[in-house]
């Protein structure tokens, strides 16, 4: 399978995904570590129960619509409810995050699953998973295409080159996933690291045949670049998908775990939030940089917070299945419940 990135430069760190749509395929690292760069913020939080080991602590995600919860956690007081100062800082991907972790740059990372797999069993570091994020709901991850273009289908995907935020990840796992569901060979296909903002861009232009999107990048490009969506890579044996979570290093959880506790807390009562899509528009705005129109447009995710092992474990499965891990793995040693905590 032929699999090609390209090349980023260095950026200051965004503090909303409004930067992140200018700023994400921008950040790179060249070690594995230092992967966004800013201020430091040493400030203790105002308010809290003080229980916590670390009250400080650096939460790194991709950008997305999926980490809502995250933003209204920081914005609501739940964090500092719990006696923590949360540093939010955004990766241009989910492999971007999971190295920022590995480096030391982040406590906690948001991320596909498919990266924290395989830094884990890859032996690169022991991971452990303290909060679902989002499962596939319907058209919220999605391939588009140049309207009036050679690709109209996921049937005409064979021999071109599509976009997708990392390979190794959830976006080019499930591209293979639909291809092979409808017949195609899943090998047959070229890759193309493109960043999530950048993906609509690149696709209109020509630069790739089709790409692979997520809210609110699929309503903005249809706005903005005239793309149009191709099919759904969430559906038959991926429906309701689990796509992403949080991760922290295993040496992180069992030297902090008030502090792992806390997150969790503030991160459930902060999903319980998204089930109104009234609290959550306003939010998307300002975190998506996009205006009220837009924000109603967007087809939002099925959010979770709590760790289900059974349904958490179709993604090493599908993993096996597409040769990124070798053999079985079972998911639920590094979960971390709130009863572990």
């Amino acid at each position: 399978m032929l699999r090609h990135g390209t090349p980023t430069r260095k950026k200051s760190r965004p503090r909303r995904l409004a930067a992140a749509v200018v700023t994400a395929g921008l950040l790179v690292s060249t070690s594995g570590c230092g992967l966004l760069s800013g201020e430091e913020d040493t400030s203790e939080p105002q308010g809290g129960n003080g229980s916590v080991e670390k009250s400080t602590i650096t939460v790194a995600h991709l950008p997305s619509i999926d980490v809502a919860p995250l933003y209204i956690a920081q914005e609501k007081g739940y964090f500092k409810e719990e006696g923590l100062n949360v540093k939010i800082e955004v990766a241009a991907s989910g492999q971007a995050a999971t190295q920022k972790m590995i480096g030391g740059d982040a406590d906690i990372v948001q991320s596909s699953y498919v990266p924290f797999l395989l830094a884990h069993t890859g032996g690169a570091a022991e991971l452990k998973i303290v909060a679902d994020a989002v499962s596939a709901a319907p058209d919220t991850f999605v391939l588009i295409a140049k309207k009036g273009g050679s690709v109209k289908s996921i049937e005409d995907l064979e021999g071109k080159r599509v976009a997708v935020s990392a390979v190794k990840t959830i976006s080019d796992t499930l591209v293979m996933s639909a291809m092979k569901s409808n017949g195609l060979d899943p090998e047959n296909v070229e890759f193309v690291q493109t960043s999530f903002p950048d993906i609509a861009s690149a696709v209109a232009k020509g630069r790739v045949d089709a790409g692979l999107v997520v809210e609110p990048f699929l309503t903005i490009g249809a706005e903005e670049h005239g793309v149009t969506p191709i099919g759904d890579v969430a559906t038959g044996p991926t429906e309701d998908f689990p796509l992403a979570g949080y991760g922290a290093l295993a040496e992180f959880v069992e030297k902090n775990p008030k502090t792992v506790a806390a997150f969790q807390r503030a991160m459930e009562r902060a999903t319980e939030d998204t089930q109104n899509r009234e609290v959550i528009e306003p939010v998307i705005q300002e975190t998506a940089g996009i205006d009220a129109t837009t924000a109603s447009l967007v087809n939002l995710p099925n959010f979770h917070a709590g760790l289900d092992a059974s349904r958490l474990q179709r993604v090493p499965d599908l993993m096996v299945e597409f040769g990124l891990l070798k053999k079985k793995f079972d998911i639920k040693p590094m979960l971390v419940t709130p009863s572990t905590t």
